[in-house]
């Protein structure tokens, strides 16, 4: 065991409710922050909310005050609006910014004083997708798609009446990077889009209680193994006003994913990738024509590929681009020319990128944030493009994210880590510390808290599993405590980093302050740990994972001060399936489990993860049975209590209904508790009762 760090926060006297944690962590509990920092377009200012809120300031990368304010009053003078606090700005050049406000786009030119109302949409309208420099936007109604014109005319792109085919939306259900529908050229002259057929896509019913009678609304829901969307990619010219597809060879069900511009317009790339999962060919379109140009390159991989970024071409270098990719075990960075001709690995090493800001001023330097070798830690990193050298560009560890100037110079550092609650500097591409903007204080000194450590573990195969341990204030060594393991477990997430309170939700501490230890591992799966790591678990979901939580079950064990008689297990979602999954396959280790949105058979998952990670079913009829919870329900042995928002539409509530259904076959005693008209999560006010209702369970059952 390996003690990372901890922090004591001792209180002073005020008790920690459930309720202003759960309410209030991103409010008046979190750590002081600077709202709306930013940097000011063309120019090396930042741009920053003053402390009354009723102005933007702007100042040098040095953080000296300058005389130039821009004043909430004389914001809503020029542009008739009556805004009670401050808009979130995007700065258009160095004097003139916009923000979206009542349905309408707003432009302001500080140094005038001046607005002007810009293009304004219909109540209907989303997916708004603003292009500032050609003035004018992309959005949807429904399932068509439409340009507002920088003139304010509203010009159809895609309207057909068949709601089966969805236009200018996010394809594949999120997955692969993909976070929205359409692309805009560099100069938005061409609005590149995806289109999807859900034709053959079943409908999925979920049950609205909010009318008299109650109806039924559908979603779509491509299972595991069955038929999927197709997806084809459009563009359309706007000063033509024509529109072409581009022609994508292949099977129907493939993915189209990662799509990106050439800087010139002239050519899009894709990434495209079999229904399997397990080869990818970045190919390159004519944007005029929909033309097939070449393939660039292909990615395999035995297990799965998932390329999640497009390709990134740096300023005044029209001939080449940079791809991310896991081919080496790391997500790295790659230089090619757009030939696809490879001209060199850029970052090496066993860390993982995470994304592209930009080049340094010089132009030799990519400028990267990236997670350190523990995993533990995210930096920015300066990588000379030539040799690979690496520098990191900050003085303390710890869970970092930036913001590059326009020019290459600067960068906003704002990070936290398990010691430091919130602090904000300016730095260089250099790694220079500039000036620090804020360093905040504890926002919980007031209150009676205890400790959060790192520590770390090991799974049966010798590799590090990082985990996360929570103790109450008044915690004594000599005491035997009941512990609550907290679990997701799944890929893309990441539950302990080096970020203020270990990257713990508030409930924790307010539910270790009642006397419990609460403990999380990041078991093989998670993130941020290299390929190898996260794919581990590929064909046999739960196995590798659940040698990992018992790992942690059994240094908990050793332990003089736990008592291994009282433990229980939560878990949402991925956690949901884990948390279900000990109790069911580990039965008599916890007297307790709670499972949220639980997944119970990945055969009800859909199609773009689950078949990722299991394979279609027909492929892995034995690691689809063995990871079913469905064929253990006789094995439980502690008090287990499902919960499940009956609107979920990303783990469908048949997960539970049909685990609950077993139960009763088999005779067995189970908890249900159905949140109306939630989706896969629970938020607002009623987030206080779900967890009130997960801990008071967990407590009623470990006394």
């Amino acid at each position: 065991m390996l003690l990372l760090g901890n922090i004591l926060v001792m209180g002073q006297n005020k008790e920690l409710t459930l309720e202003d944690a759960v309410l209030k962590q991103r409010s008046e509990l979190a750590p002081q922050n600077i709202k709306g920092l930013q940097w000011v377009a063309n120019s090396s200012e930042l741009c920053m909310q003053n402390e009354a809120g009723d102005a933007f300031t702007l100042r040098s990368p040095l953080g000296q005050k300058t005389d130039k304010t821009v004043a909430l009053a004389d914001i809503n003078k020029a542009t008739g609006l009556e805004m009670k606090r401050l808009p979130r700005i995007k700065w258009a050049t160095d004097i003139d910014f916009y923000f979206q406000k009542d349905g309408a786009f707003h432009f302001y030119d500080y140094s005038a004083k001046k607005a002007k109302k810009g293009l304004a949409f219909s109540a209907k309208a989303a997916n708004i997708d603003f292009h500032q420099e050609a003035g004018h936007a992309a959005y949807t109604i429904d399932h068509n798609l439409y340009i507002m014109s920088k003139a304010g005319e509203s010009i159809p792109v895609v309207t057909v009446d068949n709601p089966n085919i969805v236009s200018g939306q996010a394809i594949a259900r999120y997955e692969f990077g993909i976070s929205k529908g359409t692309f805009w050229s560099p100069k938005g002259g061409f609005l590149a889009f995806y289109q999807k057929d859900e034709s053959k896509v079943a409908d999925y019913p979920l049950l609205d209680i909010t009318t008299v009678p109650g109806k039924l609304t559908t979603t779509k829901y491509p299972m595991a193994g069955q038929k999927s969307e197709t997806a084809s990619v459009g563009v359309y010219n706007v000063s033509t006003q024509s529109l072409v597809y581009l022609k994508i060879d292949g099977p129907k069900d493939q993915y189209l994913t990662n799509l990106g511009w050439g800087p010139n317009e002239e050519f899009i790339y894709l990434a495209v990738v079999n229904r399997d999962q397990n080869q990818m060919w970045l190919n390159k379109y004519n944007a005029k024509t929909g033309d097939f140009v070449k393939t660039l390159f292909e990615e395999k991989h035995p297990k799965y590929v998932e390329p999640e970024n497009p390709v990134w071409f740096a300023p005044l270098k029209p001939a080449e681009f940079f791809w991310m990719s896991e081919r080496d075990g790391f997500m790295h960075v790659y230089r090619y020319d757009t030939d696809g001709k490879m001209l060199g690995q850029v970052t090496k090493g066993k860390w993982v990128v995470k994304s592209i800001l930009g080049l340094s001023a010089s132009g030799k330097n990519l400028i990267v944030t990236g997670s350190d070798e523990s995993g533990l830690n995210t930096y920015a990193y300066a990588i000379d493009i030539a040799t690979g050298e690496k520098k990191v560009l900050s003085e303390n560890s710890g869970s970092h994210n930036y913001q590059l100037s326009g020019d290459g110079i600067h960068l906003i550092d704002a990070y936290s880590s398990l010691r430091i609650p919130r602090a904000v500097d300016v730095v260089t591409t250099r790694g220079k510390k500039i000036t620090n903007l804020l360093a905040a204080t504890n926002p919980l000194r007031d209150y009676k808290v205890g400790t959060t450590e790192f520590v770390t573990l090991k799974a049966d195969n010798g590799v590090d599993l990082h985990a996360r341990m929570i103790k109450p204030s008044n915690f004594e060594e000599r005491k035997k405590y009941p512990v609550l393991v907290y679990v997701y477990g799944g890929p893309h997430a990441q539950m302990v980093s080096n970020r203020w309170m270990g990257g713990a939700p508030l409930w924790m501490t307010q539910f270790a302050e009642k006397g419990y230890i609460v403990f999380t591992v990041d078991g093989r799966g998670s993130a941020n740990r290299g390929f190898d790591f996260e794919n581990a678990i590929h064909r046999q979901l739960g196995e590798v994972e659940i040698r990992d939580q018992m790992a942690g079950v059994n240094y908990l064990k050793k332990l003089p001060y736990v008592d291994a008689n009282r433990m229980a297990v939560h878990g949402w979602s991925y956690g949901g399936f884990m948390a279900t999954s000990m109790m069911l396959r580990k039965p008599g280790v916890f007297k307790a489990g709670v499972a949220g949105g639980p997944v119970v058979d990945w055969k009800y998952y859909e199609a773009m993860y689950g078949e990722r990670y299991m394979d279609r079913p027909e492929e892995n009829v034995e690691g689809y049975q063995k990871a079913s919870l469905l064929n253990y329900v006789n094995n439980l042995e502690g008090k287990l209590l499902l919960i499940h928002g009956t609107v979920d539409d990303i783990v469908v509530m048949q997960h539970s209904l049909d685990l609950v259904r077993q139960f009763v076959d088999n005779g067995k005693q189970v908890d249900f508790f159905p949140y109306p008209m939630h989706p896969h999560n629970v938020r607002g006010k009623d987030r206080v009762h779900l967890m009130t209702k997960v801990l008071n369970y967990v407590e009623d059952n470990l006394k």
